[in-house]
């Protein structure tokens, strides 16, 4: 059965770190791509960054720089790491497995202070 559980959320202030993780099921991680959404409240759910299968990343443009998607393929994990946070990245982070259908994890808060 497919699964994605995200860990690593957090309260932390602005400018400060955090490496967020997604277990990913064996029997996807090497299928297809991965990719972490985010989404605060009153807020659509958006793309942040995605990894594919070859190890090719895009980020949205408000984290370039600051973000970066990885694989581990002996721990079929997918991490994110993110620096100089700040408060306009709050949000709850989700790990996303594309697919048919594509499968979410159940999100990972981050809140980033002032």
């Amino acid at each position: 059965q497919a699964q994605l559980v995200e860990s690593g959320g957090g309260l932390v202030q602005a400018g400060e770190s955090l490496r967020l993780s997604c277990g990913v099921s064996r029997n996807i991680f090497n299928h297809y791509s991965l990719a972490w959404y985010r989404q605060a409240p009153g807020k659509q759910r958006e793309l942040v960054a995605v990894i594919d299968d070859r190890g090719t990343t895009n980020y949205a443009d408000s984290v370039k720089g600051r973000f970066t998607i990885s694989r581990d393929i002996s721990r079929t994990t997918v991490a994110l790491q993110m620096n100089s946070l700040k408060p306009e990245d709050t949000a709850r982070y989700y790990c996303y497995s594309t697919g048919a259908p594509g499968y979410w994890g159940q999100g990972t808060q981050v809140t980033v202070s002032d």
